[in-house]
């Protein structure tokens, strides 16, 4: 593969193809095995993210990256392959998280303001090395009665961009991730008000990128879709949501970014590939739009695997369903019927 940016974020947003999310923290894991009562160990860890990488047809099919937490980037598999050559072995990208997690915005208990900046520079070219051609750092955006903050948006917006500078700097692709959480406090959390919200968080952070220097056709935009919040009691049709999607997407988004790779953001597995769908289906757009789904690709593997051996081909048949769904979406073929068949 080219080493060049912009050839690797092409090759991220293929056609028909998504990025997989499989970069849970080890706290994040272990509630996610803790629902199937699996212990989460390193190897436990191992055999469940070796099952998604040697499922042939989902990876060499759907999938065309793939995000990983830091352990997984140095571990090898049972047979003492490195994982990281499963995933150049089917054709897809490696990748890395690299943020240390959302803390608390200083005066506010709300807000949050995502850390990790501090040795970066060092830690990326560690990274490369050990085989990680692209990066992923998330930001998280409220919505409550009183928030978003201008500081919120403003802290984060900035820091996306100065880890996507050193990023490239590295010769890594940056995903960069402002995401408007759907789970808002109140129920003011409309899908107006998501659209609102989210226009303003990714002009800014354009703004903030082009301070930066960053070369936006070497980079990855990984936004929310403009959806209703969790606890605000309204629903929206799946027209819709592509509709507003799309539209805050053109009106924020540079034509040389080369693709967008929505985030599930606690949508159902079916929604998620539904407005994705609709997106490719109904409108002409500058930029690849696929997913970069983790929960929304995974959930339906993690409970046939349920940690037994024996389940493997089943955990490995329903990333391949959910991966080929994906796919569909990408392409704007998917629908209901679909799922059935």
């Amino acid at each position: 593969m080219s080493e060049r940016l912009e050839d690797i974020a092409i090759a991220m947003v293929a056609e028909g193809q998504g990025i997989l999310a499989a970069d849970e923290s080890t706290g994040t894991i272990k509630k996610r095995f803790d629902s199937i009562n699996v212990e989460s160990t390193e190897d436990s860890r191992r055999d469940y993210r070796e099952m998604l990488f040697r499922s042939e047809e989902a990876m060499n099919n759907h999938i065309s990256g793939v995000i990983l937490f830091e352990e997984t980037l140095y571990q090898k598999a049972a047979d003492g392959t490195p994982l990281v050559d499963l995933i150049k072995a089917a054709g897809a990208v490696p990748g890395i998280k690299v943020d240390k997690g959302a803390q608390d915005l200083s005066g506010t208990s709300i807000e949050k303001v995502t850390e990790g900046l501090d040795g970066l520079r060092g830690r990326l070219n560690d990274y490369y090395e050990a085989g990680a051609r692209f990066a992923k750092w998330r930001a998280v955006i409220t919505i409550s009665e009183n928030t978003p903050s201008w500081n919120c948006i403003k802290a984060n917006a900035h820091a996306l961009a100065r880890y996507a500078a050193l990023c490239q700097e590295a010769g890594i692709v940056p995903i960069v991730e402002p995401e408007v959480l759907m789970d808002g406090e109140n129920s003011g959390h409309s899908i107006e008000r998501c659209h609102e919200v989210t226009e303003w968080a990714l002009k800014t952070q354009f703004n903030e990128l082009h301070d930066a220097g960053v070369n936006l056709e070497g980079m990855v935009l990984k936004p929310n879709m403009i959806v209703p919040g969790q606890s605000s009691g309204s629903k929206a049709s799946v027209e819709e949501v592509a509709e507003r999607t799309v539209k805050c997407l053109k009106d924020c988004v540079p034509s040389s970014v080369p693709g967008i790779a929505f985030l599930s953001g606690g949508q159902s597995d079916e929604e998620a590939t539904a407005h994705l769908a609709a997106m490719n289906a109904a409108y002409d757009m500058p930029w690849k739009l696929t997913f970069s789904y983790g929960r929304a690709l995974q959930a339906a593997c993690l409970k046939a695997w349920s940690g037994k051996s024996e389940n493997v081909a089943a955990g490995q048949a329903a990333f391949t369903h959910r991966a080929k769904m994906n796919g569909m979406a990408a392409l704007g073929t998917w629908t209901k019927a679909s799922e059935a068949a």
